[in-house]
């Protein structure tokens, strides 16, 4: 499996986008986190390994669901990175 298919594109939405912005929800007490539709079968360890690779940043911890819309990653990056930042190089906003 190459690095740079595990992911598929970003998932975006309003709670998604709150999540990047550092914006508090009731899920996740913190922000600095971008979500990505990705392989099903792409482990947490692959899935941290490409986002790092590809986007150049340090991740701190993978979030992984399955849903009817396929396997979801929500990635937080380390102290000193940016999700807004990513976002902002790949189109979200």
């Amino acid at each position: 499996m190459v690095k740079t298919d595990i992911l598929l594109h970003p998932y975006v939405t309003e709670k998604t986008m709150n999540h990047m912005t550092g914006t508090p929800t009731q899920d996740f007490k913190d922000g600095n986190r971008i979500e990505f539709v990705v392989l099903k079968e792409a482990t947490k360890k692959e899935i941290k390994e490409a986002f790092e690779e590809y986007f150049d940043v340090k991740v701190l911890k993978v979030w992984t669901k399955i849903t009817k819309e396929g396997k979801r990653a929500t990635i937080q990056l380390a102290e000193g990175y940016s999700a807004e930042d990513i976002g902002m190089r790949i189109g979200v906003f």
